[in-house]
């Protein structure tokens, strides 16, 4: 399947001082950065933004905006590109359709092992009751 492309006006992004330790640059440098992608309102297919807000996923709203903050690197490029490439990841994971289940029925042989077994298993337990317990 071809990967999707998101047009670059759908995404909104905005820088954000990142969290933890980082000494003095830390307080002074805006480098994480907060991605805000509108599932509900892009030009995604509609089976691709049912799949996505189906998904039990916090990064997603009630409102159906995917929020994906990235502070993993030191510079706000690294992080921009780390939250699309993280974006692009989750959409074409989306985009691939679930396979169907097929129901199957366990075969004649798998039946006799598994009742075999509860036989076994139920008198190796008879065998460890006491004799006074009959």
């Amino acid at each position: 399947m071809e990967a999707i492309r998101i047009p670059p006006e759908e995404v909104t992004l905005s820088a954000i001082r990142a969290q933890g330790a980082g000494g003095q640059n830390v307080n002074k440098v805006s480098s994480a950065i907060h991605l805000r992608f509108d599932v509900g309102a892009s030009s995604l297919p509609e089976e691709v933004k049912a799949r996505l807000l189906a998904l039990p996923d916090n990064r997603i709203s009630k409102e159906g905006v995917l929020v994906i903050k990235a502070q993993q690197h030191r510079t706000q490029e690294m992080n921009r590109f780390d939250a699309l490439l993280r974006l692009h990841e989750l959409v074409n994971s989306a985009a691939v359709a679930p396979i169907p289940r097929k129901a199957t029925r366990p075969t004649r042989a798998s039946r006799q092992r598994r009742l075999n077994d509860k036989r076994l298993h139920s008198f190796v337990k008879t065998q460890r009751r006491s004799p006074s317990a009959d």
